[in-house]
């Protein structure tokens, strides 16, 4: 049997380790990363309450409490897809950042199989049907890949690289 108790703090670790990585590298295309996936979860909440479906029957969630709000479509599974598909896609296109290591490069091995872990994992915790889940993963994709498009082709990175090269001289961070 699995432990669940990670599952159900999966969104603590994340945020963690999201806010991690933007004290760290200091970098605006980190926070601009962030700031899609907080559109993700947004966007996909106020998705949820417009279609209104129910999650699975409560006798599924077993010794646990029924969660209030609406399963159409997976909020975590959106959320996490858009973190794994924007790492994969910035890891292969964007040069890393000066602050990384470059075998940073290589993330996407291990975000990838860590979410879709937790997107089967909403299944398995009974939170979500498989409709639910899928509908969220391929919404979190496909923002992911029109969020990087605004960065990289929308002119957003442009902006961000002054700004950033701007904190960085005000801190007199090298």
């Amino acid at each position: 049997m699995i432990d669940s108790h990670w599952f159900h703090e999966a969104d603590t670790v994340v945020i963690s380790l999201t806010a991690a990585c933007i004290l760290y590298t200091r970098s605006v295309g980190v926070v601009y990363f962030a700031a899609g996936a907080s559109t993700c979860s947004i966007t996909v909440k106020l998705i949820k309450r417009a279609i209104r479906q129910p999650r699975p029957p409560p006798h599924v969630l077993v010794g646990r409490r029924v969660k209030a709000s609406f399963g159409m479509p997976s909020t975590h599974s959106a959320t996490i897809t858009f973190f794994a598909t924007y790492i994969a896609i910035a890891s292969w296109c964007l040069p890393i950042h000066a602050t990384l290591p470059d075998h940073a490069r290589f993330v996407p091995i291990v975000t990838t199989p860590l979410a879709m872990t937790i997107v089967m994992s909403r299944i398995w915790l009974g939170y979500h049907t498989w409709p639910q889940v899928a509908v969220g993963c391929a919404y979190g994709c496909s923002l992911a890949m029109m969020w990087f498009m605004l960065w990289t082709k929308g002119g957003v990175r442009e902006v961000g690289q002054v700004l950033e090269r701007g904190v960085w001289k005000l801190y007199g961070w090298s």
